[in-house]
């Protein structure tokens, strides 16, 4: 039997009734895990506990199971609210070294490097920017310092850091550049203190660190920067720990190929000129998340990505045997050759091994976030 209007008028008033619920617990929740914050910053506990986060969720989907309700779909609502959470309690943070005079942080104006002046401000450490504009007063500026980090661009990394001739043998100078052979050097052999390469793994529009990855490469006296790396995990950030050689070689392929094959993919698009519009209302959501990924890089800064393609030793060689491998496939194609453009796939998909399993997984939950997204101009009623 059909629901009359009536009936279903009805319904959509209950569930707008039990949205409400909802968006109360909701506040509910955020009171509590502002408190759960504020206990944190006082002891020093770090904002993500990667345990107690599985642990919780696996306690949530084994209780919708038992209430039919889908595990998946319990599962995805709270990492969306415990990430609002997160963000929630990074209001201040347990000062790590609390023995600590002063942070200079050079290029602290920028994008990323307004980031981690904000996080040192909450962490309670006293911070000073130094911009071009300061040098003059340089010495006076870094007399008193126990960390000076350098945020400054690629190109100008190497060149700021010859200029540190004169700091405290105490202080700890560290640099967050996409390199870091060459600029660990350079502070080895500028500062004869305690020496860090850090490389954060996110862009400047982050909302927080918990659960960034923040890559280390260690130089001198690690003892002496210890405190820095906690107040990083206090912070929520995943400290990945490699040499510099080896960070170099992995950038390669995780920034300079990536960022190369999306620059010339959004070369061909605007040669092409097709409808944009028309691309994104036609496309699937694999598509939109891909042309989104393009997109994002041309609403950045062109300075920084020239840097990150071409200064990388490695550049020149990895990307022209990634033209080989192109031209290769190509002709595949224009040879028609299904059969070996198929063992080729089989043979790259051997080399994925289970992980390519475990992409099809991860990637279909961006997919349907994806889809979420999509804004549609025909008038649609809502349940």
């Amino acid at each position: 039997m059909p629901v009359s209007p009536d009936e279903l008028n009805k319904l959509r008033q209950q569930i707008d009734g039990i949205d409400s619920q909802l968006v109360t617990l909701l506040a509910q929740r955020a009171e509590i895990t502002a408190k759960v914050g504020q206990y944190k910053s006082q002891v020093g506990l770090p904002i993500y506990v990667p345990e107690r986060e599985a642990e919780l969720i696996a306690k949530r989907r084994v209780e919708a199971e038992q209430q039919n309700v889908s595990p998946v779909l319990v599962e995805d609502l709270l990492r969306r609210i415990m990430r609002e959470s997160y963000h929630t309690q990074n209001v201040k943070y347990l000062c790590a070294n609390p023995q600590i005079k002063k942070v200079v942080v050079i290029g602290g104006a920028g994008a990323l490097g307004r980031i981690f002046v904000d996080m040192f401000k909450r962490s309670g450490y006293g911070v000073t920017i130094l911009e071009q504009d300061d040098w003059p007063n340089a010495d006076k500026i870094l007399a008193d310092a126990g960390l000076v980090l350098v945020a400054v661009p690629i190109k100008l990394t190497e060149s700021i850091i010859a200029k540190l001739t004169h700091l405290p043998l105490d202080c700890v100078l560290v640099d967050i550049t996409s390199t870091k052979q060459k600029p660990l050097a350079a502070m080895m052999d500028t500062h004869s203190g305690p020496v860090l390469g850090l490389h954060p793994m996110f862009g400047p529009d982050v909302p927080s660190l918990v659960k960034q990855v923040v890559v280390v490469c260690h130089g001198r006296d690690a003892d002496k920067y210890q405190w820095l790396l906690q107040q990083i995990g206090i912070w929520g950030g995943i400290l990945q720990h490699t040499s510099a050689k080896e960070h170099d070689d992995a950038m390669v392929f995780i920034q300079v190929l990536r960022h190369f094959c999306s620059f010339v993919f959004g070369s061909h698009l605007a040669g092409e000129n097709p409808d944009l519009q028309q691309l994104i209302s036609l496309s699937s959501p694999i598509y939109r998340l891909e042309l989104a990924m393009v997109g994002r890089l041309f609403a950045q800064s062109p300075a920084l990505y020239a840097d990150i393609i071409f200064d990388n030793k490695d550049s020149v060689a990895l990307l022209t045997e990634f033209s080989v491998k192109f031209n290769q496939a190509l002709q595949l194609v224009e040879t028609k050759n299904k059969g070996e453009f198929i063992k080729e796939f089989c043979k790259i998909g051997a080399w994925f091994g289970d992980y390519s399993k475990q992409c099809l997984v991860d990637s279909r939950k961006l997919l349907l976030k994806a889809d979420d997204d999509r804004t549609l101009k025909v008038d649609q009623s809502p349940s």
